[in-house]
């Protein structure tokens, strides 16, 4: 049996899989954010705060790099504000500290590569959503048929 997603020794534990699980591992400032979401988790105004701040940041951030990955990345934004308004709690606490915590490295401009570096800046912050997506994408699908049963 494979271990579960985690942060041990200040490194992501993984599940055994390809290059986004060996890079997000490797990954300290990402271990960092990890460690980070995990106070968030825990704390709702700490969360809004983080939710609204993502949001006026999002607007600036060029959506080339995340390609198709961008309506994931939205998806995390509405979850995190479904779950500090209470609105929704139907996910695992690590999938939250997880999804808290890509937002926090995309959100961040001095990550492993530094988003102001021309044609390279975003591409670790692509590589850490993607990964995220790829571990949660359930818990994301889970919360937007969700939304669509809940209006």
């Amino acid at each position: 049996m494979t271990p579960p997603i985690g942060v041990a020794n200040n490194a992501v534990v993984k599940r055994k899989g390809g290059a986004l699980a060996r890079t997000a591992k490797r990954n300290r400032a990402f271990a960092k954010a990890l460690e980070l979401a995990k106070s968030f988790a825990k704390d709702p105004e700490a969360l809004r705060a983080l939710f609204h701040e993502a949001v006026r940041k999002a607007k600036l951030i060029p959506k080339e790099p995340f390609k198709d990955l961008w309506s994931y990345f939205q998806a995390m934004l509405r979850l995190i504000r479904a779950y500090y308004r209470g609105e929704y709690r139907d996910v695992r606490l690590m999938n939250l500290i997880i999804i808290i915590g890509a937002i926090i490295y995309v959100l961040d401009p001095w990550d492993l590569i530094p988003d102001w570096i021309p044609g390279i800046g975003f591409a670790d912050d692509a590589t850490i959503l993607a990964f995220a997506i790829q571990k949660t994408r359930e818990t994301l699908d889970d919360f937007t048929s969700w939304e669509l049963t809940a209006r």
